[in-house]
């Protein structure tokens, strides 16, 4: 889905029994195990935490994910426009 008034996506999730989600607005996964994915959405930065996680899907043309596994948590951050310039990523988003 996307919002045709700013060009930006639609951001979206969708979870079924904490056993799967799919996520739309993803502009890129940054990292990924089974524990811990980490993504850079429409919304700002997105870390989900649980066990057995897997990304069985990913098109990042249309900004949508799928993930399997026990969702524990969803943590998001925004670090548009936060800290200073040569910050790294993650060190911005621990702050």
């Amino acid at each position: 889905m996307e919002d045709l008034s700013g060009g930006a996506r639609m951001h979206k999730v969708t979870m079924t029994n904490r056993k799967s989600c799919v996520i739309n607005g993803v502009n890129d996964v940054l990292s990924f195990d089974i524990h811990e994915i980490l993504l850079e959405t429409e919304q700002g930065m997105l870390m989900i935490k649980g066990d057995d996680l897997h990304v069985n899907r990913l098109t990042l043309e249309k900004g949508e994910v799928d993930i399997d596994g026990k969702i524990d948590s969803f943590t998001y951050s925004d670090v548009a426009g936060a800290g200073h310039k040569g910050e790294s990523l993650l060190s911005k988003l621990f702050r």
